[in-house]
């Protein structure tokens, strides 16, 4: 019987079949793609189960092929990987302007990872409530002109009071599976009880003492909506660590530079200080902004680190 993994616990799967909700586990272990994972199994796998006999549980026998993912590296092992979530129509990053505030360069993680898995990113402010004048407005403009000229879309809202959430957030949701990620404590829970009372996610206070998020949410887990479509919640993040990427790949996950690609005096050319390179002249022109730029070039110092 085919179903589709709704929620992973690490050691058991809740897979949602035609004939209901079933309990099940592995069978021996599986091999992905020569990826070392943490976790063979994600959340949006379509998969076969079979019922193990005299019981009520079922075993996981394969995992049917998937149209795409969003991995990043483990936090808790060295050189393995973590499968956030398969099988995603689109990508939803919530982020806050404060309480806690969500760095520029978080952002441009992840939208890398979605770029280089096709997934098409959203990026959602929540807390708009909490948004304060000077500081806070100049911040949250900063995010729409950076990331709406590239092509993601910047989505003002409060779960808090429900402020934009039935006229800008929900109907972006009818008929997809989305990916609901971003850092502890930016409301993702909250923001899931609003759309669907019925899950019941834990809330809690962010911490006074670090002024960031409390990890509430342990395992993903995939949501039905009411109007159609799935919405997947993730466990807060606190850092997205991307996976290896050639440093000549990088760069095509950044929109603004894909553009230029090719036009540099030099095929292996890195954006960095080589002579005639068409993306620093671009830079110096102002088409590529320099804060994404300057997280480009973290992003390629850090993978030269992990080498």
């Amino acid at each position: 019987m085919q179903g589709r993994v709704i929620k992973s616990t690490g050691s058991w799967y809740m897979v949602q079949t035609a004939s209901g909700l079933v309990k099940s586990r592995l069978r021996g272990k599986f091999k992905q793609d020569n990826l070392k994972l943490t976790n063979p199994i994600a959340v949006g796998d379509y998969v076969e189960v079979v019922q193990e006999a005299d019981l009520p549980t079922w075993t996981i026998d394969e995992i049917l092929p998937r149209d795409n993912y969003i991995i990043r590296k483990s936090t808790r092992k060295t050189h393995f990987s973590h499968i956030i979530a398969s099988n995603i129509d689109q990508a939803y990053l919530i982020i806050t302007i404060r309480n806690p505030r969500t760095s520029l360069g978080f952002i441009d993680r992840f939208l890398v990872s979605t770029e280089s898995f096709r997934i098409p990113a959203t990026i959602i402010v929540n807390k708009m409530d909490l948004v304060e004048k000077n500081k806070d407005l100049e911040y949250l403009q900063d995010i729409h002109e950076i990331y709406e000229p590239l092509g993601y879309p910047v989505i003002e809202i409060s779960a808090t009071n429900e402020s934009g959430l039935k006229e800008k957030f929900l109907p972006l949701l009818e008929g997809k599976t989305t990916l609901m990620s971003g850092h502890s404590g930016v409301g993702k829970s909250t923001l899931l009880n609003k759309l669907i009372p019925e899950a019941a996610q834990e809330t809690k206070e962010i911490s006074k003492f670090s002024a960031k998020g409390v990890h509430t949410t342990t395992f993903a887990e995939m949501f039905a909506l009411e109007q159609g479509g799935y919405l997947i919640d993730t466990p807060g993040i606190k850092e997205f660590g991307i996976l290896d990427i050639d440093d000549f790949e990088l760069s095509h996950y950044f929109p603004e530079m894909r553009q230029y690609l090719g036009q540099c005096k030099y095929n292996n050319c890195r954006h960095l200080n080589e002579p005639g390179c068409m993306v620093l002249e671009k830079l110096e022109e102002g088409y590529i902004h320099p804060y994404r730029y300057d997280s480009y070039v973290n992003i390629l110092h850090e993978e030269d680190d992990h080498r």
